[in-house]
């Protein structure tokens, strides 16, 4: 009786969840990384251009699993234009699995080293927040 005030639990894993990839579909992001990559060590691009493309990369890396390559594209979007679009929201969930992953091994100085690169994320939102980019 009275079932329905009751929380029922549920356990749906978060790999459940995602979406398996195709092999056509991997070609096809791996297809759109090697453009970004010939446009980008292509003709000189304005610094706006260069951090959109290094996040759509990054981003396009993510859904690939590859997460260290991802990691370094979203750096390098940041380097070039502060923004705190979906690569800044990824790249903070990436720095935060990173963290987990440290902290499960109980690697210390990783654990230091992932929070530190969050702080620096957290202060990049403040300065783009403040300055109204």
């Amino acid at each position: 009786m009275f079932d329905f005030l009751k929380k029922k639990k549920t356990s749906v894993r978060k790999t459940d969840l995602e979406e398996q990839l195709t092999e056509q579909q991997k070609n096809d992001i791996r297809q759109k990384i090697d453009q970004m990559t010939v446009a980008i060590n292509g003709p000189e691009l304005p610094e706006a251009l260069l951090a959109e493309k290094y996040e759509e990369m990054g981003l396009l890396l993510v859904q690939l699993n590859e997460i260290d390559q991802a990691i370094a594209s979203l750096e390098k979007s940041q380097s070039f234009k502060n923004s705190i679009g979906s690569g800044y929201k990824k790249l903070m969930s990436l720095y935060n699995q990173k963290r987990a992953e440290a902290a499960k091994n109980g690697d210390n100085a990783g654990i230091d080293q992932w929070m530190n690169k969050m702080d620096d994320m957290r202060q990049i939102a403040k300065k783009v927040t403040i300055s109204g980019q």
